[in-house]
């Protein structure tokens, strides 16, 4: 490979000092032909066959050097100007193809070089944080799923493990059993909002924008969970708008809707209450999903929406600790705004700001 790469190199070379060697002749012979022919019409003689001669050697002598000049600058030019960039961003990218994305190319001085290839190198390296960014979250990631799947596959190994004994009661058998059904429901459920995580961080899912009244779909929502709240005797105060139309994507909506309520009744005890508000003004809808649960402290509020972040660990086997980092991203995506307010024993208030139908309309057109 080395010696390919001399081979060519002195290829160009030799094609480069040619190419001034035929220039500086070009030009050099027509400026000698004018000044002789110049000279002879102003001395009155023609020069002699041996003055032409030596005239001649001394022109191609001249031509000789001054192409050898010129080819050695243009090699240094290239060296300094050329090569020494291109050098270091073909090793950099090199060292990117091996996984290595903490590389940086150092800028090229402008007095040695063309400011376009410091254009390409800030480009590199704006490419390669990116890279070493995303390297960052995917180990995370991957590293977060296989530890929140040991969970589930260790309630399904032990109690299938329990399953087995042959003195087994029909009632220990049934119990271990709904055990195995929850796990196994439990990783279904984590598997499925990964992917959809995956879909909305990486673009995949592309919303479709519709106009629709969001106080039908809240109440559609929430009767979802009505056995939910009869079974533990929750009480439910709502207070919608009429009216209130928004323009976004119905369907991933209804993930962060689904994702609210479903929090609001699993931390929300017996004999709680959970409450629903919309408002609105002449650019938001705002809708306020409240409880009486537990509550959030100040450092978990921080991070409830990061994926796989579990503050109440003791309810750790009802999620998965995904549903607040989708319903993060889906507001991001329909451009709207999510907030926290809580206090421990006492409840948390989620409030989702979306821009309101006419507001939203006007931008998209």
């Amino acid at each position: 490979m080395k010696k390919d790469k001399k081979y060519k190199n002195l290829i160009s070379t030799l094609s480069n000092f040619f190419i001034f060697f035929l220039l500086a002749a070009f030009v050099t012979t027509c400026c000698i032909m004018l000044f002789i022919s110049t000279l002879q019409g102003s001395l009155g003689r023609e020069f002699t066959q041996e003055e032409i001669t030596l005239a001649a050697k001394i022109t191609m002598l001249n031509v000789v050097l001054i192409s050898i000049v010129m080819a050695t600058i243009d090699y240094l030019r290239r060296k300094l100007t050329v090569e020494r960039p291109v050098r270091r961003i073909t090793e950099a990218t090199a060292k990117m193809i091996e996984g290595d994305f903490g590389v940086r190319v150092e800028p090229i001085k402008k007095f040695a070089s063309d400011d376009s290839f410091n254009e390409i190198i800030d480009a590199i390296n704006k490419m390669a944080e990116e890279l070493s960014g995303i390297e960052t979250l995917r180990t995370d990631f991957v590293a977060s799923v296989s530890h929140e799947m040991k969970t589930p596959l260790a309630v399904m190994q032990n109690y299938g493990t329990l399953l087995q004994a042959p003195d087994l009661s029909e009632e220990k058998r049934i119990e271990y059993a709904r055990a195995i059904a929850d796990a196994s429901r439990r990783l279904s459920d984590m598997m499925t909002n990964v992917l959809k995580l995956n879909r909305l961080e990486n673009q995949q899912i592309y919303p479709n924008f519709t106009t629709f009244d969001l106080g039908e779909q809240l109440c559609e929502s929430l009767l979802q969970y009505e056995s939910v709240w009869e079974k533990k005797s929750i009480e439910i105060e709502t207070d919608i708008a009429p009216g209130v139309l928004v323009f976004a994507d119905a369907e991933l909506l209804s993930l962060v809707w689904n994702n609210l309520f479903s929090n609001a009744f699993k931390f929300t005890e017996d004999g709680g209450k959970v409450t629903l508000s919309l408002t609105a003004d002449e650019k938001y809808a705002t809708v306020k999903v409240s409880d009486t649960g537990c509550g959030i402290s100040t450092e978990v509020g921080a991070h409830i929406f990061e994926k796989f972040y579990q503050g109440d660990t003791s309810r750790a086997t009802q999620g998965n600790g995904l549903g607040l980092a989708l319903v993060r991203r889906v507001v991001d995506i329909v451009e709207g705004e999510i907030g926290v307010e809580s206090t421990v024993g006492v409840g948390s208030t989620f409030t989702v700001r979306i821009r309101r139908c006419s507001d939203a309309v006007e931008k998209a057109l």
